[in-house]
């Protein structure tokens, strides 16, 4: 079950990113996507490396 609209209308300000000029490190996922993917691991318990294809890979919502 992912973050439905309603809730994300209500979340997107807290995880608004904050823009920089130098953009260095990861490149940019979708802050929407990571979180449910955080979701996902907390609800399962399953292990960062099992996270679906659906997500962003496991490192990126890890960190």
């Amino acid at each position: 079950m992912d973050v439905t609209d309603a809730q994300w209308a209500i979340l997107e300000p807290v995880f608004r990113p904050k823009r920089r000029s130098d953009w260095r490190g990861r490149p940019w996922r979708d802050t929407r996507s990571v979180l449910n993917g955080v979701l996902w691991i907390l609800r399962t318990g399953a292990q960062w490396r099992e996270l679906p294809s659906k997500y962003p890979p496991y490192q990126t919502c890890h960190r």
